[in-house]
């Protein structure tokens, strides 16, 4: 996942510097929150994992570029159902950096976008499973309706502010809205994928009694809020 090098002037990019820092800042509280359910320990081992599937959804699995960006399956709602908002945020951020430092350094000045790219969304997410989620609700009884609206709002989420970081680099003009389409379009793929992955690995944590009350994953998973 990244933004095309150069979409996004050096006189304009200091934007993503203050969206990162606002959403580093949420992800922070949800942190905090994150220990006091579970604790440390539980936070780091989920966030390990979250940071090696996000280097896995990136790298090894399937991405295509089209148009303003690439098409990956970013799997989000799958990250925060099975190990919560905070280790998703962690594993989305760390993945990310991984990926720059290692394989691809020139996406490295575009990370403050990219970070807030993936991680706004979650966090949108996070906040509308409150409403979706009925409150007696663990997430392996979820239906595919749910799973489809928390998928749905979480790529949508990605595509919009893909769409918002190539039209502040570079306008408005034909070429780019039309990348910008392609982009979109080509997304919806992962939109229709990404519900069944979800129910699919959902399912399969219902059938694995030994991970309830398991550091490794969310609370919310196997129990009722």
């Amino acid at each position: 996942m990244h933004i095309e090098p150069g979409l996004v002037d050096s006189s304009k990019i200091v934007l993503s510097y203050a969206t990162a820092a606002a959403a580093g800042a949420v992800a922070l509280r949800t942190v905090v929150r994150s220990i006091g359910e579970k604790g440390p320990v539980s936070l780091l081992l989920r966030s390990a994992i979250a940071t090696v599937c996000v280097f896995i959804f990136f790298e090894v699995m399937p991405h295509f570029p089209v148009g303003v960006s690439e098409v990956h399956f970013i799997l989000g709602s799958t990250l925060f159902l099975i190990l919560g908002a905070a280790p998703s945020a962690i594993g989305l951020a760390m993945g990310l950096l991984i990926q720059g430092l290692f394989f691809s350094p020139i996406d490295l000045p575009q990370y403050g976008m990219n970070v807030t790219t993936l991680l706004v969304p979650l966090f949108a997410l996070h906040a509308l499973a409150g409403r979706v989620i009925a409150p007696g609700t663990a997430y392996v009884d979820l239906k595919y309706s749910q799973a489809l609206t928390l998928s749905t709002a979480y790529q949508g989420g990605v595509v919009a502010w893909v769409a918002f970081w190539a039209i502040y680099g570079a306008g408005f003009s034909a070429a780019n809205l039309s990348s910008v389409a392609s982009f979109g379009a080509a997304y919806m793929a992962v939109v229709l994928i990404e519900p069944l992955a979800d129910l699919a690995i959902l399912a399969a944590a219902k059938s694995l009694h030994a991970l309830r009350g398991s550091p490794l994953v969310t609370q919310r998973l196997y129990h009722a809020a």
